[in-house]
């Protein structure tokens, strides 16, 4: 039986008075990898942040596990935040610290766990996503893809259900990129996290997404929610087919 735990309701987000996204609806499933996927300036990465906390909505609600993240102050909504880790598009580690202390920063300040714990803790983050033996190097001595698994471990450290993903992709070499991918669904099989990822990687959509939901700029809505395949396959949508075989638009030029 699928179990909720992602609901997002009439969600509006605006910067001002420009509606970036207008009434968007879609629940993710426990256990499942969730792509938001579209076009350039599409409001991918405003959605997600709104699903996070970090920006709040004109109107709608999100709810994490039945509760609402927006409504939550003080110790409930420190509760539902714990529940996710996130990643952003350049990684945002720390170039002042090594890797244990950038995965172990997260256990500092919301654990009161000794300091050779967290060691371990943070050591065992990092051999999950391929790491073990870099804990002390910077940031700038790895390469973009370990730079992007470290980011995964740091966002794994308090154990979270949920794992958001901005672009993880982004500025990686076909190779590193299906090893990220093959990480996604190694995290997926073994800890069973959820997976809310945005992207508008194609290869890597197809390999990692059970379901996708895609915007489109002109609408501010969702055009499209279901399996990639499928949308590529059998929609009655000429843009989404456009986008997932990847063709270009009537009458753009050659």
């Amino acid at each position: 039986m699928m179990e909720t735990i992602i609901r997002v309701e009439n969600l509006v987000a605006a910067y001002q008075d420009n509606v970036v996204i207008g009434d968007v609806s879609f629940e993710v499933q426990r256990g499942e990898v969730f792509v938001i996927m579209g076009g350039s300036g599409c409001g991918k990465s405003t959605l997600l942040k709104h699903m996070i906390g970090l920006h709040r909505p004109v109107s709608g609600r999100v709810f994490i596990r039945g509760e609402d993240i927006h409504q939550a102050t003080g110790a409930q909504r420190a509760r539902i935040v714990r529940r996710f880790g996130v990643t952003y598009q350049s990684g945002a580690l720390f170039g002042s610290m090594t890797l244990l202390e950038n995965v172990r920063l997260p256990l500092e300040e919301f654990s009161n766990l000794p300091a050779d714990a967290m060691d371990l803790i943070a050591e065992m983050k990092l051999k999950l996503v391929g790491l073990s033996g870099f804990a002390d190097y910077m940031p700038s001595q790895l390469s973009g893809g370990m730079q992007k698994r470290a980011a995964i471990a740091r966002a794994m450290a308090l154990d979270p259900e949920i794992l958001f993903l901005d672009e993880p992709s982004a500025g990686l070499d076909p190779i590193t990129s299906a090893e990220i991918d093959a990480l996604i669904l190694s995290l997926v099989r073994s800890l069973g996290i959820t997976f809310v990822i945005v992207s508008h990687e194609l290869d890597s959509i197809y390999a990692v997404a059970d379901r996708v939901i895609m915007l489109d700029r002109r609408s501010r809505g969702i055009i499209a929610l279901g399996r990639p395949t499928d949308l590529r396959d059998d929609s009655d949508n000429p843009w989404v087919r456009q986008f997932f075989n990847r063709e270009a638009a009537p009458g753009a030029q050659e």
